[in-house]
């Protein structure tokens, strides 16, 4: 199969789809691999380093594009993107699709085999291509929020930590899952007050097991959210319906409740944000103001450590890529229920639920193109 890999160009973007040694791996199988120049130098890999194990450099994207029959990337295509993609070729990145329809409606047109990073899912529920980013964007959000309550950006002025004689910072994180964990690690480590609400008893009782004393757990409805908001310092929205928009958490109103100061990180802003107000931002312009709430809504969180996120992630999807260029996506979609419950679009048609149901587009089951 001829794989390519584009540069990521959304702002700020420095991870890549495959490392040399994912291309090693690829070309000692018998495919061809073609890197557009320059794409894993913000990772920290070298084209040198990819024509060494065997794969090409593509001069430019359009021509990484025109020969791929199977795209990897990290991000979803964004607009400038979309004319490059064609019918029948192979997208496996991140999507999320349920959280943008123009997006949605572009692949759709373009005739694409979209298989979605964040669908992947295992019989126990775990979506394994979504975990080392997840873990990243969690254990990022306390940092940057950390860094955002300083006076200095307009926040609190207050230490995470604390320090003897004065009380820590309050953390409250809605969510216990993969985000919402490691979050809650990050900042219990610093020395936090630390609270996670969910909704299920079940992760609460495992919670409390590997949660340090400074971590309280508190079961989630809009009582017990309003009630942690209003003291708290930080707030880091973690909450993930796979594959959909994110509920919405905390309302406009619900911020005049807030500490003036106080910072919101939303890492659910890839499924549309579990915070009313939250809108994308960029790296580059990373927070804005509502209500004197600092709001952090960085849609692509792992891309401000490039190389631990690009390492991390590839370790999780490199095995799943193999299975597509090995057997073509058809076969390798039979033989893996979890990469199966990946193909979000085929041909102009949804097969995700969670996506068609979010625009109200008619839904086509994936089984009928695996037959």
């Amino acid at each position: 199969m001829k794989i390519g890999v584009p540069k990521e160009i959304k702002t700020n973007e420095n991870r890549v789809a495959l490392v040399p040694a994912g291309a090693e791996a690829l070309v000692a199988k018998g495919h061809t691999v073609m890197m557009e120049k320059g794409a894993g130098e913000g990772s920290g890999f070298p084209d040198q380093a990819y024509t060494t194990v065997g794969a090409k450099i593509g001069p430019n994207a359009d021509t990484v594009w025109r020969e791929a029959e199977m795209i990897m990337k990290v991000k979803e295509p964004i607009a400038p993107e979309w004319p490059r993609m064609k019918k029948g070729q192979v997208i496996f990145t991140y999507f999320h699709f349920a959280a943008d329809k123009d997006l949605t409606l572009a692949h759709l047109k373009s005739g694409a085999i979209c298989i979605a990073y964040e669908t992947v899912e295992l019989p126990n529920r775990e979506l394994p291509l979504l975990t080392p980013m997840s873990e990243v964007a969690g254990r990022m959000a306390v940092q940057e929020g950390a860094k955002y309550l300083e006076k200095l950006y307009g926040g609190r002025g207050v230490l995470l930590g604390g320090v003897p004689g004065v009380a820590p910072a309050k953390v409250v994180i809605l969510g216990g899952g993969i985000v919402g964990i490691n979050a809650a690690k990050m900042a219990a480590g610093l020395g936090a007050k630390v609270t996670v609400l969910d909704l299920d008893l079940e992760r609460l009782r495992y919670l409390s097991d590997v949660m340090p004393a400074n971590v309280t757990l508190i079961y989630s409805n809009r009582h017990n959210i309003l009630e942690q908001i209003s003291t708290a310092d930080l707030v880091v929205g973690a909450v993930l319906i796979p594959g959909a928009v994110a509920p919405r958490l905390i309302r406009r109103e619900d911020l005049k409740t807030m500490q003036p100061g106080a910072v919101i990180v939303d890492v659910a802003i890839d499924q549309g944000g579990c915070v009313e107000t939250i809108k994308a931002t960029t790296h580059e312009n990373p927070t804005y103001v509502v209500d004197g709430i600092i709001h952090y809504g960085v849609a692509n969180m792992p891309g401000g450590v490039p190389r631990t996120s690009t390492l991390a992630l590839t370790n999780a999807t490199f095995p799943y890529a193999m299975q597509l260029a090995n057997k073509g996506w058809k076969t390798a979609l039979k033989e893996n229920p979890a990469l199966k419950k990946g193909l979000n679009i085929v041909d102009g048609k949804v097969t995700y639920l969670a996506v068609a149901e979010a625009f109200g587009l008619p839904f086509t089951p994936p089984d009928s193109y695996l037959n």
